[in-house]
């Protein structure tokens, strides 16, 4: 099938990618013209494990192409993905200029019948306001149908999530715009990964009752995780108590540092928001926010606790990105932590395998290692923020050679307590 996909970002490059490699010929299309001419010379502007390699195999093939010209792209193709961004807002909902002015360059080149697949997360009745942004936009009267398809891809794990779904879900008001879609995923369900379809709305609505649920399961266990501190509980153990009920299952159930990243922040704040305008009540998601807000200060709150004067103290920190598997600084805990130590007078020395040139944009006073170990030398305490396997063994003889101090703050609960300690360090866990 002839795909475009308007957006070679995050979202649109992985879907473009896999899309192409399914055995379609594939159009992505930017605006930037900086990332087009990279992406046609192999160079990924986002770090995914495995898409440099994808994106390298389909181009060869002849079955991945990019290009700035929007004309070009809308009338090549039968289907045309819209993947741009949908950034948070000044009032915290989602911002639809990108969409709408897709939809707008859809509707002023499309020479016949086109599928519009919404695949950026948009808030519900979006499809409505591309449809009326379309039909505006035409020069003259061209059906044409428009197909919520969203995305549930997690960084660091995107293309495998592309592939084999937990589900594909397709929002579509006609039974040709099913049959088109079911083509494009068939092979899918053949293999075990089920296609829900729905109507329009429900789709949209889908993705951000997903998130905000699964940032809902987060928030809960960080706040039973100051519980389990104060009673001598451990919050890892509760989790595997709960997480055997097959009601609710171990998935989302692991105390932290809070959650940060694209989706959740922007998608629990858009949802707040629609439930608002619809006349609703939006208390379970406020508190949400409320309780993540909080998480993000606990473990520098913690080290206060423990090295009650912390001016001119070098601290270390093991890992920037929000999570592991990515270089994505947006939102990460780590930013308002490391705020926090600047603002004790610390001296701050980070390390994190692949995110600390997206970091440099986002923190000051910091330094930068080349290895875990070389940000250890003489500092007073570590802190551990992202989960990287790099971290998960460390040798505790080498690091008490190289430090000052004996503190281990572990944000992300993947050391053993009693292990920690019998190295000779006090260690200071979520909710243990």
């Amino acid at each position: 099938m002839r795909i475009s996909v308007v957006g070679a970002g995050y979202v649109g490059l992985v879907a473009g990618a896999c899309l192409a490699n399914f055995g379609n010929e594939v159009i992505c299309i930017d605006v930037d013209s900086l990332k087009i001419d990279s992406l046609k010379k192999g160079i990924i502007p986002i770090y995914e494990p495995g898409l440099k390699e994808l994106v390298a195999l389909n181009t060869k093939e002849e079955r991945l192409s990019f290009t700035t010209d929007i004309k070009h792209g809308v009338e090549s193709a039968e289907i045309i993905f819209i993947a741009v961004g949908t950034p948070e807002g000044e009032d915290g909902s989602a911002d639809l200029s990108h969409v709408l002015a897709a939809a707008a360059d859809i509707g002023k080149y499309m020479d016949g019948y086109k599928i519009i697949v919404n695949k950026s997360t948009v808030p519900v009745k979006t499809a409505d306001l591309v449809r009326k942004k379309v039909r505006e936009s035409q020069k003259n009267p061209i059906d044409f149908d428009v197909v919520s398809n969203p995305e549930f891809l997690r960084e660091g794990s995107a293309i495998k999530d592309f592939t084999s779904p937990d589900r594909v879900i397709i929002g579509a008001d006609t039974e040709k715009a099913r049959s088109v879609m079911h083509r494009i995923y068939r092979n899918m369900e053949r293999t075990g990964h089920p296609i829900i379809f729905t109507d329009v709305t429900s789709a949209e609505l889908i993705k951000y009752a997903s998130n905000g649920m699964l940032a809902t399961r987060i928030s809960f266990m960080n706040q039973l995780s100051h519980l389990c501190e104060t009673t001598g509980a451990d919050v890892k153990l509760v989790a595997k108590g709960m997480g055997l009920d097959k009601r609710i299952g171990p998935r989302f159930l692991q105390a932290g540092i809070g959650y940060g990243g694209s989706c959740f922040p922007k998608d629990v704040q858009a949802l707040i928001k629609t439930l608002k305008q619809q006349g609703c009540e939006a208390d379970i998601l406020e508190a949400v926010e409320r309780v993540n807000d909080r998480q993000k200060l606990f473990l520098a709150e913690k080290l206060k606790a423990a090295m009650p004067s912390l001016e001119g103290k070098k601290i270390a920190v093991w890992g920037l990105s929000f999570k592991p598997k990515t270089d994505d600084m947006r939102e990460a805990p780590a930013i308002v932590i490391i705020d926090a130590l600047n603002k004790a007078g610390c001296e701050v020395h980070a390390f994190d395998p692949v995110a600390m040139k997206s970091a440099e944009r986002v923190l000051i006073n910091v330094k930068y290692g080349s290895n875990p170990y070389d940000v250890l030398k003489d500092a007073d305490a570590l802190l551990v923020l992202t989960e990287w396997d790099e971290f998960r063994a460390p040798d505790f003889d080498r690091m008490k050679l190289l430090m000052s101090g004996r503190i281990i703050l572990d944000g992300r609960n993947i050391y053993d307590p009693g292990e920690v300690r019998d190295a000779g360090f006090k260690y200071f866990g979520v909710g243990r």
